[in-house]
């Protein structure tokens, strides 16, 4: 099998050798070709045609952002993967490149002198990111497209439940841009309040959560301890915090917690869909996005144990279709829908459930532990 071909871009020599040496070490890649900045990377890419690139935030002549605009204009669908310090600066514009289309990201090592330390970190983080955006490489004969298998029956169980009185959303991978595609799209309107666990570090989603607020209708937020639950108002995971809802009198409350990370993660999807499933039981919708790994697989389940019910993006709208492939395949999904869609599906399940009779009236359904047998 071909390897994968990475184009290097940093103006540091001395990370561009690091870079270059960690990949080199994995037999399935190969460096294609370095380059000290955005103009020069460009000016590569017809003759290199990489498989992806690792481009630095922070350049002269043509900086990362300004690289990453002109990459997709002429690679629109070429794996991108971007390169920031844990600073606020860095994080800011790392968290816009990502809104904008690159396709995830890694941080720049802070291990002052521990030259060991720093490449370990680069390479844990930046090799599974690069295989699992390649993945999906087409063959020198390309198979025939693969449908998509039919939902489970549980798919029409909605038609006897109670109406969503919940959206929650799990996405990683390629997450920003897609967020960015789907919240301006739900209407201020909405009845129901969102919450959301995107896998990112502290700083970076109290940003994203402020530019994804600037063009849209409804109001979204970094989640705070005890903040209560509102309709057409979202919540965004703090990084570093797994974040879930509790259940308190007629309402729910938003709760932050440092507890173990789960499937590598904190805020972990399966945290949030399990506290969900309990508070809500069959008045929660839950939506899996693009993204690598298996989180958010268990709190599906859960979910619809509960009652309620899951839908995944697509695979061909996913930037990587770890975990809502791994929904799919589990059957645990009640519906599958590409990108430009789920605004829409969202809003067509919330609003058309609650326009249906329920036998539990207008509040909010008792979580499964309260309810008597």
């Amino acid at each position: 099998m071909a390897k994968i071909r990475v184009l290097v871009v940093d103006d540091s020599a001395v990370m561009r050798k690091v870079i270059s040496e960690i990949l080199a070490e994995d037999p399935a890649i190969e460096v294609a070709d370095t380059a000290v900045d955005g103009r020069i990377a460009l000016s590569k890419l017809a003759t290199l045609k990489p498989d992806v690139v690792t481009l630095d935030v922070e350049m002269p002549v043509m900086n990362g952002l300004e690289a990453l605009a002109e990459i997709r204009k002429v690679a629109p669908s070429l794996p991108v993967i971007m390169f920031s310090t844990l600073t606020e600066r860095g994080a800011a514009v790392t968290v816009e490149a990502l809104t904008l289309g690159a396709s995830d990201y890694c941080t720049k090592p802070t291990q002052q002198g521990n030259a060991t330390a720093a490449r370990e970190s680069i390479r844990s983080e930046l090799l599974p990111k690069i295989k699992a955006l390649c993945s999906r490489r087409p063959a020198a004969a390309p198979p025939p497209p693969r449908p998509v298998a039919p939902a489970p029956p549980a798919a029409a169980r909605r038609s006897t439940a109670r109406p969503v009185q919940i959206v929650a959303i799990g996405i990683s991978t390629g997450g920003p841009s897609a967020l960015s595609r789907v919240l301006p799209r739900i209407p201020g309107s909405l009845p129901v309040p969102i919450v959301i666990v995107q896998h990112m570090p502290a700083v970076f989603t109290n940003l994203l959560a402020g530019r994804l607020a600037v063009n849209s209708e409804i109001s979204i937020s970094e989640g705070k301890e005890g903040t209560v639950l509102h309709a057409g108002e979202a919540w965004i995971a703090p990084g570093d915090f797994h974040m879930t809802v509790a259940r308190e009198g007629n309402g729910c409350r938003l709760r932050m917690n440092t507890g173990p990370k789960e499937n590598f993660c904190r805020p972990s999807v399966d945290v949030l869909f399990r506290s969900v499933a309990d508070a809500y039981g069959p008045n929660a919708l839950a939506v899996v996005m693009t993204g690598m790994g298996a989180d958010g697989l268990l709190g599906s389940k859960r979910i619809r144990e509960a009652g309620g019910e899951v839908i995944v993006q697509d695979e061909n709208s996913s930037v990587v279709w770890g975990m809502p492939g791994m929904v799919h395949a589990a059957g645990q999904a009640d519906g599958v829908y590409p990108l430009e869609s789920l605004a829409g599906e969202i809003t067509r399940r919330v609003l058309q459930s609650r326009r249906q009779p329920s036998p539990a009236g207008p509040e909010l359904a008792a979580p499964p532990s309260a309810r008597t047998h």
